[in-house]
């Protein structure tokens, strides 16, 4: 970008882009905080890990080298100190995606992937419950259709189109969802009673609150949908009457949108720390609503979780501490201690702040790279997910995926691009976990836009 296109670019996106309002510009950041990257590094996969400030990681440094941090099952001063800090972790996760202690608690888990795992192992599932999910969904929620389908449960996934229009009376914004239903899946060939759903069981819907493929944000009134009408998303199938739960992917959207539960009343919520603020890695949470927690059926014990078990008799007594129930073993308690120091660092710069500078600098590419032409005048680049003329750029993650075309109309290989960039030192992410784009495009290059 040479000096009039920033001009230009400034003159469109200057209200929104380098944290206007914030402690530093972000120059400063970069300069101050992103020393490392003085090299010429360009790095553009935030959505695989998001990098760390330094200025955050002197603060963990000095945190873990002025304050002895036990065991938190231990009752020593230091263990109890611990149990302070792990304690107000959890308090701020909470108050991250504006949900009440009142309703829910926060499960720190290894990882988005081992929250999902907990939900799809521990949930009440029957052979009349169903998972549903939609399409855009990382294979680590298709998952949980293992343990559906094994307990005899039935699977299908969904494509939602939302549409908005004018309504002709009110003259205001009105918002359909087109529904398309897959295929129900079974496993176990048990028939129901009397044919049909009874209503009783317990099923589970799933999707994410920003498609890390596309960077396409579902509408989170689809939790309020499916827990209260969910006929209007599933009319056309037997369980459109059932009772539902809602789970959230927000691993990749709490970046730079976390879902406001107090709107927004999801039963299960997956974060990943390092996709928010690069570290700790191996740390996550799944943030359960008291009363969804009490249905899950967990199975296996380990220390930490049970208040009593005898080893020859079959006996054990579990702790009643939603937390103490489903953290298996010592929590990873010094990563715990380093999460508030990458929100302090989110704080410092106002989520919304990252929403809006992150949505230009998305918006602008995307835009740029429709204009890009061979000689011949057949078009550079083919992109995926919202268009950047419909869509208001700061309903779209800050994530530009795309193709590369010759001038002849044929593809470029991912990995030919992907070499190219190293060459230049720009790391790019092409590798994606989304299986109906595996299906749908042969070859893909998602281009993810940092913070800075």
């Amino acid at each position: 970008m040479d000096l009039s296109d920033k001009e230009e670019f400034l003159k469109e996106f200057g209200a929104d882009y380098g944290y206007p309002d914030g402690p530093k510009s972000v120059d400063e950041i970069r300069a101050t905080e992103f020393k490392r990257l003085e090299n010429g590094t360009v790095y553009l996969d935030h959505a695989g890990a998001t990098l760390y400030s330094e200025l955050q990681m002197e603060a963990v440094f000095r945190d873990l080298t002025a304050n002895v941090y036990g065991n938190p099952h231990s009752q020593s001063d230091t263990s109890s100190a611990t149990s302070d800090i792990v304690r107000e972790a959890r308090q701020q996760v909470l108050d991250y995606c504006n949900a009440s202690p009142k309703d829910y608690r926060c499960i720190f888990t290894s990882g988005a992937t081992a929250a999902l795992k907990l939900v799809g192992e521990a949930f009440p599932w029957s052979h009349q419950s169903s998972f549903t999910y939609t399409m855009e969904n990382h294979n680590s929620v298709l998952g949980i259709r293992e343990y559906a389908l094994s307990q005899g449960a039935a699977a299908f996934a969904i494509d939602i189109e939302e549409a908005v229009h004018n309504d002709s009376l009110s003259k205001t914004p009105m918002t359909s969802m087109n529904v398309a239903l897959h295929p129900v899946q079974r496993r176990n060939k048990i028939q129901f009673t009397d044919g049909e759903p009874t209503g009783n069981a317990h099923n589970l819907f799933a999707f994410p609150s920003e498609c890390n493929f596309s960077g396409s944000k579902f509408n989170l009134d689809l939790v309020n949908i499916m827990k209260k009408n969910p006929a209007r998303i599933l009319e056309s199938s037997p369980y459109h009457e059932d009772c539902w739960m809602v789970l959230i992917d927000a691993a990749k959207g709490c970046a730079t949108q976390p879902p406001d539960l107090s709107k927004y009343p999801a039963d299960f919520v997956v974060v990943s720390f390092y996709k928010i603020f690069g570290y700790p890695t191996g740390l996550g949470a799944l943030i359960i609503r008291n009363d969804a927690a009490k249905l899950l059926k967990k199975t296996y014990f380990s220390g930490g979780t049970v208040a009593a078990s005898i080893a020859d008799i079959d006996f054990v007594r579990r702790r009643q501490g939603i937390e103490e129930l489903f953290e298996d073993g010592t929590a990873s308690f010094l990563s715990i201690a380093s999460v508030r120091h990458g929100f302090n660092i989110i704080n410092s710069l106002t989520v919304s702040a990252i929403l809006r500078h992150t949505a230009s600098l998305a918006t602008y590419v995307r835009k740029t790279l429709l204009t890009l032409r061979h000689e011949n005048g057949a078009s550079v680049c083919t992109l995926y997910g919202s268009s950047p003329s419909k869509v208001p750029f700061e309903e779209s993650g800050p994530v530009v995926t795309f193709n590369l075309k010759r001038s002849d109309g044929s593809w470029f290989g991912y990995r030919e691009v992907e070499k190219l960039a190293s060459l230049s030192g720009i790391q790019l992410r092409d590798a994606f976990a989304i299986p109906v784009h595996v299906q749908n495009i042969l070859a893909c290059l998602t281009w993810i836009f940092s913070r800075t």
